[in-house]
């Protein structure tokens, strides 16, 4: 794992360019991969890419490129070989043998990173458990700390037990434990859902370093860490967003996506990623001056697939515009896509109102109107209605009040069960 408190190290990162892979696309991955060791705290020295018609399954790579880079590995001080997808546990270990250095994926930097940026006990709980699941299979002899964690220490080796044995037994120990505090966190997400479930909800969701938290600031007038750097921020975060006609909206965050996420990763988040779900409206940010901006979408798009969340009602925010030329932009604006559409800069504060009022008008179209007659004497049916719907207008006779309603559909449908 990479040691941000040491002095930088020094990394090669190498790919594999099959058939099927656009040059550009393996660049383009591994100038992200090249980010993500610089959020690491390494730095990157050469990149190597070999075409091949195959995976290795010995070494991902041939051994004529696997005898290259330890000769330049020797040569470079290099520290680190990481690798732009995930190895498996004999590639890694064949790797290590053959070339004498820290052999690394892009999955393992990607965990380290979130370990680095987790502050909260959920995101910590969900990366550690993540990490363990990942490093599990990899597993060396490097876990004895993890007795201490794990209520281990004196007795804990049974007798004839190797310290690979005893090591996978003491990760097992520690993801059950895990598991179980993710559950009781999950408990009390449900409670959190069902004190907000009447409240409109909306979450932000995109690709890594797009300016999600940037917008969040905007519209919410927060203070959340907004950094240039890949998952700058990792733990979710809910504002209250003011509109007009005393309207309001809750604001969510969630975690950047990237290619490539380790799916022990996804797993993990499951329940915080769960929150798109219960939402009814996603803002899609995407920074429209990257020039994969497309195939960023589409990355998000998968992630939103697989938690079925894809067809909820969304609106793509095009952040960044200041970045890009008015021509680029009349042409992307051009191109079709599935939902809502917006094109704005969080940090410019360009056509943030105007995402505001667009908002507003979807919020405004989950609310129905309708009259009823109540009985006076009803007073708790009057405190709910009051309560939980805007009163635009109300005549008194003797015996009951005619009243005119605005409600949110939920409501309006208990309002009504009452005169059935």
């Amino acid at each position: 794992m990479i040691e941000t408190n040491k002095p930088t190290e020094k990394a090669f990162i190498v790919a594999v360019k099959l058939n099927e892979n656009s040059e550009d696309d393996i660049k383009e991955s591994l100038n992200e991969l090249k980010s993500l060791l610089d959020t690491a705290g390494a730095k990157v020295i050469k990149s190597f890419i070999q075409n091949r018609s195959s995976i290795d399954p010995a070494f991902y790579i041939g051994i004529g490129k696997v005898e290259e880079i330890k000769k330049e590995a020797k040569e470079n001080n290099i520290d680190t070989i990481v690798f732009d997808t995930e190895l498996s546990p004999r590639q890694i270990r064949n790797l290590e043998k053959e070339i004498g250095k820290k052999i690394l994926d892009r999955s393992w930097v990607i965990l380290d990173i979130f370990a680095l940026r987790a502050k909260t006990r959920e995101a910590k709980t969900q990366v550690e458990l993540a990490q363990l699941k990942y490093f599990m299979p990899r597993l060396t002899r490097q876990w004895t700390h993890l007795s201490r964690q794990v209520g281990g220490g004196v007795g804990t080796k049974g007798p004839g037990e190797t310290q690979l044995e005893t090591d996978k037994r003491l990760i097992k120990t520690r993801i059950a434990f895990l598991e179980k505090e993710l559950k009781e966190i999950e408990k009390q997400r449900i409670v959190q859902r069902k004190s907000r479930e009447d409240e409109f909800k909306a979450v932000l969701v995109g690709y890594t370093n797009v300016g999600k938290s940037t917008l969040l600031n905007k519209l919410s007038n927060a203070n959340v860490l907004a950094e240039n750097r890949l998952f700058a921020t990792l733990d979710s975060t809910t504002r209250i967003v003011e509109l007009k006609n005393k309207k309001y909206f809750l604001l969510s965050d969630t975690v950047g996506f990237i290619r490539k996420l380790p799916h022990h990763l996804v797993a993990s988040f499951k329940s915080t990623l769960e929150e798109i779900k219960y939402a009814d409206l996603i803002l899609h940010v995407i920074d429209v001056s990257h020039s994969h901006f497309r195939e960023q979408i589409k990355t998000v798009e998968q992630v939103l697939a697989d938690l079925k969340v894809l067809n909820k009602r969304t609106i793509y925010v095009f952040n960044k515009v200041d970045m890009l030329p008015k021509e680029d932009l009349e042409i992307i604006n051009l191109e079709h896509f599935k939902s809502d559409k917006i094109f704005i800069s969080a940090e410019k504060n360009i056509n943030i109102d105007k995402l505001k009022d667009k908002i507003l008008k979807i919020i405004e179209e989950d609310f129905r109107i309708k009259e009823f007659k109540v009985p006076i004497e009803n007073s708790k049916l009057l405190s709910f209605i009051y309560q939980n719907s805007e009163v635009i207008r109300e005549d008194y006779d003797d015996s009951h009040i005619k009243i005119l309603i605005k409600a949110k559909t939920p409501n309006m449908e208990k309002i009504e069960s009452n005169f059935k």
